[in-house]
């Protein structure tokens, strides 16, 4: 079986040193092919090196996440813009906004991400979406660009059916699944039963969000099984059938 890790923070720092042996982990577990997405100018160059030593395996995205948005948000996303053309990218991502953290420069944090929705368009790149408790804000602002055709994902979607119905009609969305999916009383484990299997993609958000049975310790890639295992109960089907649909999914989206 193959899979796909659709958002994994592998160049973090949580992994320094160790970057290699977590891919060959992942590798060795079935997940051929991770996705890397941007944070901002910090730890962008990290990205592409690690990136570089893995073609084929790990695709890098370009972005500036929302709560790196603050008093230079202005150099930030110049940066971004800058280094398109520079390296092969796959998506514009992670970008959107995050009203858990903080709210103070909310208001740019809605002006960077139409800039990179924008860009994601012109680059004809997906978009993948990071929306903590914002997710309605964000479904406004898509509405406000219902004219292009936008596609990406909502990583970590913790959204009700109804949210996904309402992002059906925005365009060509996926909705990321992560470990989250295996903690108790998580209510995104009975969301999934009615969300076609067509519109999932797995992730681990590595170094975040490890699932059961490893949570508590370092998220990594090769956990995208345990996932799996969860979603295939939760719909009643096949572990095969939840690789074969979800790695499509991905190559699909990100057209890998």
């Amino acid at each position: 079986m193959e899979f796909i890790d659709t958002h994994s923070h592998l160049y973090d720092e949580a992994f320094s040193s160790e970057e290699d042996s977590a891919v060959a982990r992942a590798v060795e577990a079935g997940v051929t092919k991770m996705m890397l997405p941007d944070i901002d100018a910090s730890t962008r160059e990290a990205m592409f090196t690690l990136a570089e030593r893995h073609p084929n395996t790990l695709f890098p995205t370009l972005g500036l996440h929302p709560t790196s948005v603050a008093q230079n948000w202005k150099e930030e996303l110049d940066a971004v813009e800058n280094s398109l053309g520079s390296h092969k990218i796959w998506a514009i991502g992670e970008v959107g906004i995050d009203c858990y953290w903080s709210k103070e420069f909310l208001e740019q944090q809605k002006e960077v991400f139409r800039v990179q929705l924008e860009i994601a368009h012109k680059s004809d790149l997906p978009v993948i979406i990071h929306s903590r408790e914002s997710t309605e804000l964000i479904i406004n602002i898509l509405k406000e660009y219902k004219h292009l055709p936008l596609r990406g994902v909502f990583h970590a979607f913790g959204g009700s059916v109804e949210t996904f119905r309402e992002l059906e009609k925005l365009g060509d969305w996926y909705i990321g699944i992560g470990g989250v999916l295996t903690y108790k009383k998580a209510s995104i484990a009975e969301t999934v039963k009615n969300i076609p299997l067509d519109r999932i993609l797995l992730e681990t958000d590595s170094p975040y969000l490890t699932p059961v049975p490893h949570r508590g310790k370092r998220n990594e890639s090769s956990y995208i099984p345990h996932i799996a295992e969860k979603l295939a109960l939760q719909k009643g089907i096949d572990l095969a059938e939840v690789a074969q649909a979800t790695t499509a999914n991905a190559k699909r989206l990100f057209r890998i």
